[in-house]
């Protein structure tokens, strides 16, 4: 009886393991496939001469860091929930978490860059960033490179504390990341680590919300002012600013709730000695959620753009070639 009772449970944690490992190995090639599509498009464009919109610099940063995120925490985890544990050296465990620290901040600060951008980009001219509107274009680049310096900077402290989980038998105290160790800190280190790693993404997150609310208040403000247009319109569809709108609010909805989610988790799994096995893992494919997600997300809204430039008032204002060129 004894040995059955053992039996179901190897059973029940060998079916636990491939069920995860399925949904990690799915996540990671829908993810690469989508961010990889998404790239060679602006390497494409670029090396073509087509016309790049003012902010192709960005989503190919974006695009990047999503990428990163995605191979650094998702190839690991599914080969450890496949049960190659032994594949990962002390030296790749550090430079895995460091690589995904680091594009993961950059994920957030260039998704937070963008909703800025295109705030200031769709201002109206007599509008107090008028000015910064003409100069906004050639700070693309260099904030895009400061925000990987800056991550890089803030994660430094990352590989002092990570360790290979096999191999080492050295820690009597480590916290399980499944392929991955670090040495468990006492409470007050723990909390500091919160704070330093919690403060870019909250103000990210802030800055994110305040310009996307910005944008929707343009847009609002915009369509109140072409109502008369729209009245006479008898197509049954929504307005363009309101479909402009929406894929705002997608967007920023979408990357709002998983990294808020994330950062939640993360945090849980800072501050316990001892996570469990469910909450690490559901915390791995939560943070890959919006690197996957993302590039479906931006490739749905270019079509809406463009709808709204094809339709709005029947001629080629100075409003939607600025909504266009976004």
């Amino acid at each position: 009886m004894k040995i059955n009772i053992k039996s179901l449970g190897t059973e029940s944690m060998s079916s636990r393991e491939f069920t995860v490992g399925m949904l990690f190995l799915s996540q990671t090639t829908l993810g690469i496939l989508g961010n990889f599509s998404l790239l060679h498009h602006y390497v494409s464009l670029y090396f073509t001469g087509g016309r790049l919109r003012s902010t192709d610099l960005i989503l190919t940063h974006l695009t990047v860091a999503n990428s990163l995120v995605i191979l650094s925490r998702g190839i690991p985890q599914t080969l450890t929930a496949f049960g190659w544990k032994n594949v990962h050296s002390d030296f790749r465990c550090k430079l895995l978490f460091f690589v995904h620290r680091v594009s993961r901040g950059v994920s957030m600060s260039s998704t937070c860059l963008l909703s800025i951008f295109q705030a200031i980009t769709i201002s109206p001219s007599n509008s107090r960033w008028a000015e910064l509107k003409l100069k906004a274009p050639k700070y693309v680049g260099p904030a895009s490179i400061l925000c990987w310096v800056l991550h890089m900077l803030v994660n430094i402290t990352v590989p002092f504390y990570m360790t290979g989980n096999w191999g080492n038998k050295t820690l009597a105290k480590k916290k399980d990341f499944g392929y991955c160790s670090s040495v468990v800190q006492d409470i007050t280190t723990r909390l500091l680590h919160v704070i330093l790693f919690s403060f870019p993404d909250v103000v990210c997150l802030g800055l994110m919300m305040w310009a996307s609310g910005c944008m929707v208040f343009i847009l609002y403000r915009h369509k109140q002012r072409v109502r008369h247009i729209h009245r006479n319109n008898i197509s049954a569809r929504s307005s363009p600013e309101s479909r402009a709108t929406q894929s705002i609010v997608v967007l920023v909805s979408t990357f709002v709730g998983f990294y808020t989610l994330s950062s939640i988790l993360y945090v849980c799994i800072t501050l316990l000695h001892s996570p469990t096995w469910w909450l690490v893992n559901i915390a791995a494919l939560t943070a890959a959620c919006f690197p996957t997600l993302s590039p479906f997300v931006l490739l749905s809204r270019d079509p809406s753009i463009s709808r709204f430039c094809s339709v709005c008032t029947g001629k080629k204002t100075q409003f939607c070639l600025v909504i266009k060129n976004i």
